[in-house]
């Protein structure tokens, strides 16, 4: 196993994580059926069968429903808990009657919020939470008091962020008695700022990345794991036919070219890339299609050239390098 920083922590961790978002049914109220139950006990255990430890949840994901779906799977086979890994996220909150959607790092709010998702989820803990989203209106010993409490009864063994900068996390860390050990944020082909920000420093093309500095490397020095949400790009170089300009035709072809070279699939070589970055980062495999989550899970066996992992970079980029 590559050695990933969440390993230094959970041991069982796996290289990919198992995004749960896609099950769950539809984004509403109605209550969970028979038919996206099974859905969910189908991806499951794909991703198991991949070998995939890690399943990764949000309160929010299918307004509770994919935290519901997933806690069947739980109660028909209580013993799979021990050998997994179960992390989710809170902190943002929908319009209702009190307001606009918003994020909420109060106590009150982190604490319920877990306590919610343990009862949807079907076990007495989560051993990864992390914080959704950046709240600005973060009272810094709110976030401390509600992990000190969380962890103190067990309910939480580790915790994290998602969305956050170096500096944000750094920041927090000074107040926390538990050490943040993860961070999600939007990594891929096509989101390749975590790149950019390194390669145009000084250089006026790079006045608009959309990528804080430092960021990886903070993370690195501090055995934070960095995991992608969104790495497929949505199955841009990957999926059925689709509107796509010149460039992402020709980084298709290349992306297909690649896992021919590999004896992989196009999937694998896409996430690959991203594992190829000496920040070890970990992919979130989004797809419920069993099928998608094979041919994902390919890309623990490659390890890409850093000729391939430029061209790669190169022709989503569309300019060559400054």
């Amino acid at each position: 196993m590559k050695n990933l920083p969440l390993n230094q922590y959970i041991s069982h961790a796996s290289q990919l994580v198992y995004g749960c978002m896609a099950i769950g049914g539809e984004w509403d109220f109605n209550p969970l059926t028979k038919d996206q139950t099974q859905h969910a006990f189908a991806a499951v255990d794909a991703a198991l069968e991949a070998g995939i430890t890690v399943f990764d949840h949000a309160d929010i994901y299918r307004m509770g429903k994919a935290e519901q779906a997933f806690g069947e799977v739980l109660k028909a086979r209580p013993n799979l808990r021990e050998e997994i890994v179960l992390q989710s996220k809170c902190g943002i909150r929908f319009e209702d009657e009190h307001g606009p959607k918003r994020y909420d790092f109060s106590k009150d709010w982190i604490v319920t919020s877990v306590e919610n998702t343990l009862s949807r989820l079907n076990t007495e803990y989560l051993d990864l939470l992390l914080l959704h989203r950046p709240d600005p209106l973060m009272e810094e010993e709110e976030v401390a008091a509600a992990f000190d409490a969380l962890f103190d009864s067990g309910k939480v063994k580790h915790f994290g962020v998602s969305n956050m900068s170096g500096v944000q996390m750094q920041h927090l860390n000074h107040y926390i008695n538990q050490p943040l050990i993860a961070n999600q944020v939007e990594m891929s082909l096509t989101n390749l700022g975590f790149v950019d920000e390194g390669i145009y420093v000084g250089n006026p093309d790079g006045q608009h990345v959309n990528f804080t500095a430092g960021t990886l490397q903070y993370a690195k020095q501090n055995n934070i794991q960095m995991q992608s949400w969104g790495p497929a790009s949505q199955g841009k170089y990957t999926g059925a036919p689709a509107t796509l300009t010149a460039q992402e035709e020709a980084t298709k072809k290349l992306v297909a070219t690649l896992a021919q070279k590999y004896g992989v699939s196009p999937d694998a070589i896409v996430l690959a890339w991203l594992m190829r970055h000496p920040s070890n980062i970990q992919p979130i495999v989004g797809s419920a299609n069993p099928k998608r989550i094979k041919a994902s899970a390919e890309a623990v066996t490659v390890t890409l050239t850093r000729e391939d992992w430029y061209a790669l970079y190169v022709s989503a980029k569309g300019v060559e390098l400054p």
